[in-house]
């Protein structure tokens, strides 16, 4: 049985390719590119679509739920520090869309640093801590529920095809690293 912190880790890494690709756009902004909206906009859309709805839905919905629940054995519950970080990369992410309807070159690359630093220092520890942490509390049927409902919420996420579309955003935005 696959388990669902394995999906979750899998879809940081759709969203790695992202920010690197925004890491890329930034390096070449500070070297006199212009602003190139459109890329940006579909990042936006990117992030608040596959990242948020879909990925922190899940991870906020589901898993977090669970690791809350006080039959969950864990030395320390990160959880909270998690959504201080979601809440955070948000919050980034207004900050880009402000910059862009600025057309404020520097605002648009301070916020996406932003944002880029703090998703890889989040996800490294997702990935690395709380995930090890949820596997070792969390009993097999307990995450075999879990399955089920990562299904039921992509299903009512995103209609058909929706989960492929931002998977092949993903891939775009990898050629161009």
């Amino acid at each position: 049985m696959e388990s669902p912190t394995k999906i979750l880790s899998d879809e940081h890494q759709n969203i790695l390719k992202v920010i690197n690709a925004l890491i890329k756009e930034c390096n070449a902004l500070e070297s006199e590119k212009e602003l190139d909206k459109a890329f940006f906009e579909t990042a936006i859309n990117f992030i608040r679509n596959y990242a948020d709805k879909f990925h922190h839905a899940k991870e906020e919905d589901i898993l977090f739920v669970e690791l809350c629940k006080d039959t969950v054995q864990m030395q320390c519950n990160p959880v909270e520090q998690m959504l201080h970080e979601h809440d955070l990369g948000r919050n980034f992410v207004k900050g880009i869309e402000k910059g862009l309807k600025e057309n404020n070159k520097k605002e648009v690359i301070k916020n996406t640093r932003g944002y880029a630093q703090l998703l890889q220092e989040h996800i490294y520890k997702e990935d690395n801590i709380l995930y090890t942490m949820a596997d070792e509390a969390l009993n097999r049927q307990v995450q075999k529920s879990m399955l089920d409902k990562f299904k039921q919420a992509e299903h009512k996420k995103f209609s058909k095809g929706t989960k492929e579309r931002y998977l092949s955003i993903a891939t775009e935005f990898e050629k161009r690293i």
